[in-house]
């Protein structure tokens, strides 16, 4: 059986990678793109947070 990574691995080659990637510095520029991830890393680093949070709560109401 096929798992989930060698099926996407087969769709998703490096030329639609780069295809990607300049498609996504025509739309934004190269100055925007930093923002972007600030702002992506940002609310990765918030939901990390609210899990953590989640969790710890979680434990709490088990004791």
């Amino acid at each position: 059986m096929m798992n989930l990574a060698s099926i996407l691995l087969g769709v998703i080659g490096p030329w639609q990678i780069v295809l990607i990637v300049v498609l996504v510095l025509l739309l934004f520029g190269g100055r925007k793109i930093p923002e972007l991830m600030r702002g992506l890393g940002g609310g990765v680093k918030e939901f990390k947070n609210a899990v953590k949070e989640d969790e710890q709560e979680g434990e709490k109401e088990k004791k």
